[in-house]
């Protein structure tokens, strides 16, 4: 009984041994390889490129005042819209003293010159009634009153410039009153009432009382890689989308396209600038970051491959026609020329296949191997 439980034993080994190495002799032989087929097709291919930038207005102004003193009245907020010529900010005058004390003196000057040469035009006049001045001598004395009144007016006209900013013979257009130089929205206001502002002059750029833009003037402002920019011209058409606004797409004219190129960190980039069509409707903001997209080249109807099926080899391509489908796959390669590609799909320009053609495509894992349809 225990020879036979031996025997039995060595049996069952015996047969696992010889099961396992049958099952490893299987799947260690080679199967034919099963690939996906795919067939040319004809279709419009574009190769189109995707800049980043922002939206700005083309025109950016930045409004000054033209006498240094302090924001005494701010009138406009950011956002507001403004017209041309209405009045932005008020200043307040804080005057030289010693330009101010010149200023007076100059007054007193012109009074007292005015109060001699009143007095010599009345004697004279006094006397011309009486026919004992000549004519000559009355106009000559008259004209020299009217210059000292004229005089004394300017003075006094100076010293208030100096003193208050205001000129007494025009108020309305006084340098203290800040005016806006476009219409257009404000976009910022940097600075209080209280502050302190100067003038632009040649020593500084001034203090900027407001930013005001045209929103209605707006363009698109990206850059480009220096192996694309070659390919576009001045007049291209691009598409707008920005991202803050779901759905957007304005067109854009490109306008100019910088002559020299800019470090990108280590990347040489060249500056786009393209108007935008505005759309009425749409609530733009100077600053938005956006995306155009440009076609570089586009081929209306072409046939077209995969570009995973294309096999590169220096500088020639090829593809694998399907010759024979059953019982096993074969293939013919076959040289062809490629032209536009959108990283996607590539134009076929010249070569032996048409849209019946069967390619051979990549390889089918983890299935039966049978031939595929």
């Amino acid at each position: 009984m225990k020879k036979f439980f031996k025997i039995f034993l060595w049996i069952i080994i015996a047969v696992i041994f010889i099961g396992t190495f049958v099952y490893l002799f299987i799947n260690s032989s080679p199967k034919d390889a099963v690939y996906e087929l795919v067939s040319p097709v004809e279709s419009a291919v574009e190769r189109t490129t995707v800049l980043n930038g922002k939206i700005e207005p083309r025109d950016e102004i930045e409004i000054k005042p033209q006498v240094s003193g302090i924001i005494s009245e701010i009138n406009v907020e950011p956002g507001d819209q403004v017209k041309e010529g209405d009045i932005i900010a008020k200043i307040k005058v804080i005057p030289d003293e010693q330009q101010l004390a010149s200023a007076r003196n100059r007054v007193r000057v012109a009074q007292l010159d005015l109060a001699e040469k009143k007095l010599e035009f009345e004697r004279t006049k006094e006397l011309y009634e009486r026919k004992y001045e000549s004519r000559e001598k009355y106009e000559q004395d008259l004209n020299v009153y009217n210059k000292a009144i004229e005089e004394e007016k300017a003075a006094i006209d100076a010293l208030s410039i100096i003193k208050e900013g205001v000129s007494t013979e025009n108020a309305q257009s006084s340098n203290t009153l800040v005016r806006a130089t476009i219409t257009g929205l404000v976009l910022e206001v940097p600075v209080k009432v209280g502050s302190s502002v100067i003038q632009a002059n040649t020593m500084n750029d001034g203090t900027t009382i407001a930013k005001v833009a045209d929103m209605n003037d707006l363009i698109f402002k990206g850059k480009i890689d220096e192996t694309e920019v070659d390919m576009l011209t001045e007049g291209m058409p691009m598409h707008i989308s920005i991202g803050a606004i779901t759905g957007s797409n304005l067109d854009a004219v490109i306008e100019k396209i910088a002559p020299i190129a800019t470090d990108d960190n280590g990347t040489n980039t060249f500056e786009i600038k393209a108007a935008i069509t505005v759309d009425s409707l749409m609530n733009l903001r100077a600053g938005y970051s956006a995306n155009a997209r440009v076609v570089l080249a586009r081929a209306s109807s072409a046939l077209n491959i995969p570009e995973r099926v294309i096999e590169f080899s220096g500088d020639s391509t090829f593809v694998y026609v399907l010759t024979t489908d059953k019982p096993k796959q074969t293939f013919e390669r076959r040289p062809v020329k490629t032209g536009i590609s959108d990283g996607v799909n590539a134009q076929i320009v010249s070569g032996d296949i048409n849209t019946a053609s069967k390619l051979r495509g990549s390889e089918i894992k983890d299935k039966p191997s049978t031939p595929a349809n």
